[in-house]
């Protein structure tokens, strides 16, 4: 059983900036680093994990059948074929299912001793629903792109957290490219971290091998440039002096 489990929240302002593809590896990066990792999906109706994971039709249990008691929670929870120390609890097929922050809390606290780290999808969007599910977070990373609109959302929310007095807050950037810089899209990186106003985790560069894995339910390739920032990210959550990964 783990001793000191991390409860990480894993949001974002907007949708389309790649939170979940953000799950799937650093989900991934910590469970290949010896911890036992559970991902919780919340994004009703928009359920893509299993998909990521290449289990389509292989999970027998949701989160929907934990909240409605048919089932308990760590049987609901499936082992990810590509990684024995990584689950996830699919979120419900039933996009108008309702599920409270209580109840969130309250499944995470059940279960939390058996995990090293627990990362909750939540869904996109500025709601006090979202902010009402990961109070109870040891840390938030909240994702971006280096799109203007998006990181104006990623401010907003942030600001948000600041004033419920979430200060463990951190920033990942998703899908930066050098055409980005290149452009004229943003001057660089500094100009995202001082806009939302928090310390920067990590940053996912623009990949195609992370999108054909999480379209194809395939695992991430030893050569892909984001699994090296994910896996960055990781050793940087266990606390682990690792320079910040830009390719």
């Amino acid at each position: 059983m783990a001793k000191n489990p991390k409860l990480i929240a894993v949001t974002s302002g907007k949708g389309g900036t790649g939170k979940s593809s953000i799950c799937y590896g650093i989900g991934y990066t910590l469970a290949k680093q010896g911890n036992r990792t559970l991902i919780i999906e919340l994004d009703f109706g928009l359920r893509c994990l299993d998909l990521m994971f290449g289990m389509t039709g292989r999970v027998q249990y949701d989160l929907g059948d934990v909240l409605q008691g048919k089932v308990e929670i760590q049987k609901a929870a499936s082992t990810v074929p590509s990684a024995s120390n990584l689950e996830i609890l699919c979120a419900p097929k039933d996009a108008f299912m309702k599920v409270t922050a209580e109840e969130v809390v309250d499944i995470c606290r059940k279960i939390r001793k058996y995990y090293d780290y627990i990362i909750i999808d939540t869904g996109a969007g500025i709601s006090s629903h979202v902010f009402d599910i990961v109070t109870q977070a040891n840390m938030i990373l909240i994702v971006t792109t280096p799109d203007p609109i998006c990181i104006r959302d990623a401010t907003m929310m942030s600001d948000e957290f600041y004033k419920r007095g979430n200060k463990g807050q951190r920033l990942i950037v998703n899908k930066l490219s050098k055409k980005d810089l290149q452009t004229g899209m943003i001057g660089n990186l500094d100009e995202i971290i001082d806009a939302v106003g928090i310390q920067l985790l990590g940053v996912i560069p623009e990949d195609f091998a992370l999108k054909e894995a999480t379209g194809k339910g395939l695992p991430l390739s030893p050569s892909a440039p984001s699994l090296a920032a994910f896996d960055a990210i990781s050793k940087r959550l266990m606390g682990d002096q690792v320079p910040l990964t830009i390719k």
